[in-house]
């Protein structure tokens, strides 16, 4: 499997659109690779992991309505994430324009930046 991200921390966590973590868990069960393919702008060494990645809050209305009739029951909250973050653990390796970072990833990133 190869996803593309939004953002990459210092130890390799990553931030895709939604499911991309669904499909990481899923690959690691099934003993499947799972590639991050992101250019090095991508990765921000100021975020020592995937919990300092700030991720995007969509309206909930987004997933409780369609078109303005209410499709969830009343009174339920929904959230409504433009973005995971995939644990690096579930990562193989990245790969970016200037090489292929395997783990550890903070050596890996370090090097390549």
């Amino acid at each position: 499997v190869i996803v593309g991200a939004d953002r990459i921390a210092q130890n390799g966590d990553t931030a895709n659109k939604i499911g991309t973590y669904t499909l990481a868990v899923l690959a690691g069960e099934h003993n499947i690779p799972f590639y991050v393919a992101a250019p090095t702008t991508t990765i921000d060494p100021s975020l020592a992991s995937g919990e300092e990645i700030p991720i995007e809050q969509r309206s909930p209305e987004e997933v409780t309505r369609i078109q303005g009739v209410s499709v969830a029951p009343e009174g339920v909250e929904a959230a409504n994430p433009a973005f995971d973050v995939t644990p690096h653990r579930y990562i193989t390796a990245i790969i970016t324009e200037s090489g292929i970072i395997r783990k550890p990833f903070g050596e890996g990133i370090k090097k390549i930046l």
